[in-house]
């Protein structure tokens, strides 16, 4: 039995770190680094970078930050947005990242799943999958933070991702992102019970019994960011209510 993962999610639009509800309405929050910085020495177990406007113009933009992140925090970071070919993956590597998420690119073309995979392993390609609630107990994918419709059923296509080669899923919830309201246990719990690989619950955290929640519908991760940036709880109080609960997580002294 591994531990639950504590991970800091980070909106990235230019050299901001943003915030939005239901990935819309972006507030700007501060410095992406600095933000780093401090869950690292709080004693965060992972960072997630996304960048939030790539796919709108075909490029990720972070390589500068995940080099000067990667100067001073050193936990697993996972880097996403933009990501459209193997060539984007070897260069965020180079800057530092441990894995890459994709997204949009892997909906318009399922084979840079297996590709990414076979380059660089599974545990480096995460398939990065929004979801939207279409009727009761169907959520479709969508893609460009929340915008574009793809027609997709979330739950087949968390099973086509995995089998093509996916070491991770990173599961947003767009309907709770934001919302401080929860995660959105049906989904949680229809995709883990339908894949055999990690799925990181993102989308909807307003306090650590969320956390607790989402875990018992079988998250392997937990990602916050709204919690963190405004500073609502402090992680050191998130890691010991999740651990009080029955919930291994790593011991941060």
């Amino acid at each position: 039995m591994s531990n639950t993962r504590l991970i800091a999610r980070l909106d990235v639009k230019g050299a901001n770190l943003i915030k939005g509800i239901h990935l819309e309405g972006l507030r700007i929050i501060g410095s992406p680094n600095e933000h780093a910085l401090r869950y690292y020495e709080q004693g965060i177990d992972e960072l997630i970078y996304m960048d939030c406007v790539a796919s709108l113009y075909g490029r990720n933009s972070l390589g500068d930050l995940i080099r000067a992140t990667a100067e001073n925090v050193f936990i697993p970071m996972t880097v996403g947005g933009g990501v459209r070919s193997v060539e984007d993956v070897a260069h965020l590597l180079r800057c530092g990242a441990d894995k890459v998420a994709v997204n949009t690119a892997a909906v318009g073309n399922p084979t840079l799943i297996s590709e990414i995979a076979r380059r660089f392993g599974s545990q480096c390609m995460v398939l990065s999958i929004e979801a939207k609630r279409v009727a009761a107990g169907r959520w479709e994918v969508f893609t460009d933070n929340g915008r574009e419709s793809t027609g997709r059923d979330v739950v087949q296509w968390a099973r086509e991702g995995a089998s093509l080669g996916a070491g991770e899923i990173l599961l947003t919830s767009v309907d709770q992102e934001g919302t401080r309201k929860g995660f959105d246990l049906e989904l949680v719990q229809a995709v883990t019970e339908a894949v055999g690989i990690p799925v990181i619950a993102s989308g909807g955290m307003g306090s650590a019994q969320d956390a607790v929640k989402v875990v018992g519908k079988g998250a392997d991760a937990v990602a916050m960011a709204d919690i963190l940036h405004y500073k609502r709880a402090a992680l050191v109080d998130i890691r010991n209510d999740v651990s009080a609960a029955g919930i291994r997580v790593r011991r941060y002294e």
